[in-house]
């Protein structure tokens, strides 16, 4: 396995974990609950950004600078 294909399923795991943290912290029903998953949150929060900014120093995770008239346009066909 290629490390590059090693971390997009990083990423893609703490992604989805983080969606997990953050319905079971919003659906917390006390606060010891509710402070115990954001504290979990955080920490899943904080990895995912480390194997992005890893991901992006090697190249693997390309991010595309977008120019002001295509969000302008895009902007304008969804106010249709």
């Amino acid at each position: 396995m290629s490390d590059k294909l090693i971390l997009e399923t990083i990423l893609l795991l703490l992604k989805s974990t983080v969606e997990v943290y953050v319905h079971g912290t919003l659906e917390s029903s006390n606060k010891m609950v509710h402070d115990t998953l954001k504290s979990g949150l955080d920490d899943i929060m904080k990895m995912q950004f480390e194997i992005f900014e890893s991901m992006s120093k090697r190249n693997f995770y390309k991010i595309k600078n977008i120019n002001t008239s295509t969000i302008k346009q895009t902007l304008k066909s969804l106010e249709k």
